[in-house]
């Protein structure tokens, strides 16, 4: 990024904030279903899920703070097919701003906004009990994990952002990606599933995602899983990123 697309977006993403800040029930909106899930997982099937940890917000929060994020990116997708609707996109290309800050102020704007409904999860988590005596490393590689994961998911938002047909289509996209914990080990260990469903959730990204953050605040030995969640991050965003810039470019051509 030269020194005039960061500046360029810079100012474009303080116009995508201007946007949320006066309209702040996106982030409210984003993060009530997440919250709601995490009250009624601990209040009322908490007792009935055996995980072998003595907390089962602790055990639980992983999947909550991943599902959070997948709330959020939809709005990436919606704002940026409001852009493409209101003509916005063409107002931009006739004047003197790099073509990539348009894009990039929309990723950092959700990865901003994502980054404060993930703390107001961890908040409510801590009301209702979480404890963690991880120190400050633990917690950095923690906020890494979740940032590359923000990351990965908007870049993959952007695509059905450009090219919906509808404000829905936009943003169904999400819908499995808010689904898939359910199918991961982020509300029961995946020993308890039967064999095909264990096997695909086993070996689909979000187990080890929500194992290595799990592992890391409860300051249980990482292992492999650590490598493995940020290969799939890493991987998602480079796809994600690729795919993006080429559907840009074809929009915007």
């Amino acid at each position: 990024m030269t020194k005039h697309s960061f500046v360029d977006t810079i100012v474009l993403l303080g116009r995508s904030l201007s946007h949320i800040t006066r309209s702040l029930d996106t982030i409210l909106t984003t993060v009530i279903t997440p919250i709601a899930m995490m009250l009624m997982f601990v209040y009322v099937f908490g007792g009935a899920i055996q995980t072998g940890s003595d907390s089962y917000v602790n055990y639980l929060l992983p999947g909550i703070l991943l599902i959070t994020v997948a709330s959020g990116v939809t709005y990436t997708a919606f704002r940026l097919f409001m852009d493409m609707q209101s003509g916005i996109f063409e107002r931009f290309q006739s004047m003197p701003i790099a073509r990539s800050s348009v894009l990039w102020a929309h990723v950092l704007t959700s990865l901003v906004a994502n980054l404060l409904s993930l703390v107001v999860v961890v908040l409510v988590a801590l009301l209702i009990g979480f404890r963690s005596g991880a120190g400050p490393l633990a917690w950095l590689a923690v906020a890494g994990i979740l940032v590359l994961f923000t990351l990965a998911l908007t870049w993959l938002a952007v695509i059905p952002g450009l090219t919906a047909k509808s404000v829905d289509g936009a943003s169904a996209f999400s819908y499995p990606l808010i689904f898939l914990p359910f199918l991961s080990s982020a509300f029961v260990p995946t020993g308890t599933m039967p064999g095909p469903v264990r096997a695909f959730a086993e070996n689909q990204p979000v187990t080890s995602i929500v194992n290595a953050i799990r592992a890391l605040y409860t300051e249980q030995p990482v292992g492999t899983d650590i490598w493995i969640a940020l290969a799939w991050c890493a991987g998602i965003l480079v796809v994600g990123y690729v795919l993006a810039t080429i559907t840009y470019r074809r929009k915007t051509s």
